[in-house]
């Protein structure tokens, strides 16, 4: 049976979807845009700024179901321009600096509110 996970600590689904599900031991998670949940409004800042939030968002979603950023098993990296992927990927690091999970990285020609990253990601529960 699936069970829907959803938290104040990151912005809230904006349409007909779950910030995640877990199903049989693993999370999926939506993917997150730089939203601080707080204010509902994007944060200021490039790449870097942005990529820290989204991360954020990931964590406390990752949090409500009761897994952590340590459980990711794959994450899928959206970027409106890949000339920005070794400023996310030094971002990225922080967070994932043992075991890193596997990971795509592709360029968007647009994305939600026109933000520069969103990452979705894959997680064992609990």
């Amino acid at each position: 049976m699936k069970q829907i996970i959803a938290t104040e600590n990151a912005p809230k689904a904006i349409g007909p979807y779950s910030q995640a599900v877990a199903h049989n031991g693993l999370v999926f998670l939506s993917g997150q845009i730089p939203l601080d949940p707080a204010t509902n409004q994007m944060v200021e800042g490039d790449i870097t700024a942005q990529t820290e939030r989204v991360l954020q968002n990931l964590a406390a979603v990752l949090e409500a179901a009761g897994s952590s950023l340590k459980k990711v098993l794959k994450t899928t990296v959206y970027l409106k321009n890949m000339a920005d992927f070794p400023k996310m990927n030094e971002v990225y690091g922080r967070y994932f600096d043992e075991n890193p999970p596997a990971r795509s990285t592709v360029e968007a020609a647009r994305l939600p509110r026109d933000v520069q990253v969103e990452i979705d990601a894959i997680a064992i529960e609990g």
